[in-house]
């Protein structure tokens, strides 16, 4: 198992994203908006660790817990279901690759097939 994606919520992804390339030197990798062209997120890279820094965590609900994520990169997402569920593991949330689920103390996990590289 190896780190996917650290997801970060953020105010203002612009300004979260000068500081971490800016300072860190981060290079970024993508930007993402809403349908309204409203900056949703901006993509960075740590050394093959993918920084998302979001206005909106996917799969945020009240069970969601903090605002980060921690992502592991898996190839069978529907093995991953089985194996969380029989865990007694509760997935809160999903998009067409990752899905969402707590640690014990709350920390919000995912599972992910999402491509790194395109």
């Amino acid at each position: 198992m190896r780190p996917h994606h650290l997801a970060l919520r953020v105010a203002d992804p612009a300004r979260s994203a000068s500081f971490y390339a800016g300072l860190l030197g981060l290079t970024e990798r993508a930007r993402h908006h809403d349908p309204d062209g409203a900056l949703r997120s901006v993509w960075l890279e740590a050394e093959g660790l993918l920084l998302m820094l979001e206005k909106r965590l996917a799969g945020e609900g009240p069970e969601a817990g903090s605002g980060h994520l921690l992502a592991f990169v898996v190839d069978d997402l529907a093995g991953w279901e089985s194996r969380l569920a029989a865990a007694g593991a509760i997935v809160h949330g999903r998009t067409a690759h990752t899905l969402y689920f707590c640690d014990p103390d709350g920390h919000r996990l995912g599972v992910s097939t999402f491509p790194l590289e395109r």
